[in-house]
């Protein structure tokens, strides 16, 4: 007869965190007093990281640190490191534990669960020796002491019409009353240069609110021979049943921070994990974005001025009636060419002046004819010319740099006359921190004094790259 009142005991306190409840609650004070703070917003969920505090915890906290209000329940969703059982187990036979005290399941939901799909089970190895829950449970003892009602899935399936399963039974408790939080880690040991820029491409990609945009960066970067690459991110089927829960809609992902192991006092820089913080939630101001159309249709554009220019030596015309609105926005982008996959010409436009398709017209036929460190592009040549779009988002005045995002974000820096930019990949590239990104473009782009860069107007904006 099975046990209705099992309490799941700690399986990784005293090796992925503190045993000692004193010692374990004051790191967190410390971890929560630390952590930077954000715009307060309504929370609907927060996608974590689940490794050892020591390499995670930082990052796990600064999502954390956004919660403000109290939730019915917290929905629990991390993928299996252990078994696989095409679904997800659930735990109905009791409540969890940690060093700080007993966490309560709710079973009713549990049941109704249960009941609803047979994607649903409980499989005891699947709770035994799992970590990517159990982790996440001082943080919020911490937060909401014994007034802490979780539901514990683990995702135990990488088929995508059993996550859809989970996904549906899930909705209606998707909403204002419970959060969801979801336990993943990034990318598992790549070298700490190829983590940034993989992390990046997957945390934008989660980012997108695009459940399809996602499945395609992860098969890319699986595709994409980077060294030690296992995977993208181990709870990938955890992440995709929370987008299909909010695809469609106009939920906004916020990425928070990014930190691999390599950045950390215990980790060394050959083989790392990557660790990103990201918090969901309703946006009634739509963020800008180019649908897949829209991407084509600029794209076209960009090789038929390339077509013209070279082979015709005229600039095409372009008949505005014809053209998506969004592409008649004043934007900045700019257009690089390969050929056979190394650089053959990079220009760019920043400064939002004309609209969107004509910048990339000019950008276009400038990379092609105008970039002095090559020479012109010719006839014979364009067959094996490929192109790649940076469309560079409008600015958005923030207040202080604990707002930019290394990688996401590309930054503007104005005070009087003196200006300066940088790139999203600037920062990813240099290996900067938010710190040196500000200080060198005020500096070294700007001309600014180490007096004058304190007070300058600052904005961000984002590259959108195809």
């Amino acid at each position: 007869m099975q046990n209705l009142h099992a309490t799941r005991p700690c399986a990784v306190s005293g090796s992925f965190y503190s045993s000692d409840a004193n010692e374990l609650s004051s790191q967190l004070d410390t971890l929560f007093k630390d952590s930077k703070t954000f715009s307060k917003q309504d929370i609907n969920a927060i996608i974590v990281p689940h490794a050892g505090y020591v390499f995670s915890a930082k990052t796990a906290t600064t999502a954390y640190k956004t919660l403000h209000k109290k939730y019915k329940n917290v929905f629990l969703i991390g993928s299996s490191h252990h078994v696989n059982i095409d679904g997800a187990s659930i735990y109905n036979i009791g409540d969890y534990i940690t060093p700080l005290g007993k966490v309560k399941v709710n079973q009713e939901i549990v049941s109704e669960l249960m009941k609803k799909s047979n994607a649903f089970t409980y499989e005891k190895d699947a709770h035994a020796k799992e970590h990517t829950l159990e982790v996440q449970l001082p943080f919020l003892q911490k937060i909401y002491g014994d007034d802490l009602n979780i539901v514990p899935i683990i995702m135990a399936t990488s088929e995508l019409s059993t996550i859809q399963a989970v996904s549906k039974a899930l909705e209606p408790y998707f909403n204002d009353d419970n959060l969801f939080v979801i336990s993943t880690d990034l990318s598992h040991y790549p070298s700490y240069e190829n983590a940034n820029i993989v992390d990046m491409k997957t945390l934008n990609s989660i980012a997108t609110n695009n459940t399809q945009e996602f499945i395609d960066n992860i098969v890319k970067n699986e595709q994409s021979a980077v060294d030690n690459l296992q995977t993208s991110a181990c709870g990938w089927s955890s992440v995709l049943t929370l987008m299909y829960l909010t695809q469609n809609s106009n939920y906004k992902y916020e990425i928070l921070e990014y930190i691999n192991s390599g950045g950390t006092e215990y980790g060394d820089k050959e083989k790392v994990v990557g660790y990103g913080a990201i918090r969901v939630y309703k946006d009634d101001v739509q963020e800008f974005f180019l649908t897949q159309n829209e991407k084509d249709e600029l794209k076209e554009i960009a090789k038929l001025s390339l077509y013209e220019a070279i082979t015709k030596n005229q600039r095409i015309v372009i008949d505005e009636s014809k053209v998506s609105q969004k592409l008649k926005m004043p934007l900045g982008a700019f257009v690089t060419l390969y050929k056979d996959g190394a650089l053959r010409g990079c220009i760019g436009r920043f400064e939002p002046n004309k609209p969107l398709y004509d910048v990339v017209v000019d950008m276009a036929i400038a990379a092609a004819l105008q970039d002095t460190r090559f020479n012109k592009v010719t006839e014979d040549e364009l067959e094996n010319i490929s192109l790649e779009i940076s469309v560079l988002t409008p600015r958005k005045k923030i207040n202080s740099i604990d707002e930019i995002v290394v990688g996401k974000h590309g930054i503007y820096i104005q005070k009087g006359y003196k200006n300066g930019t940088y790139l999203p990949h600037v920062a990813t590239q240099m290996g900067w921190g938010v710190e040196e990104f500000v200080r060198s473009c005020a500096l070294e782009k700007a001309g600014m004094n180490s007096d004058e860069y304190k007070d300058a107007e600052l904005f961000t904006y984002e590259a959108i790259v195809f």
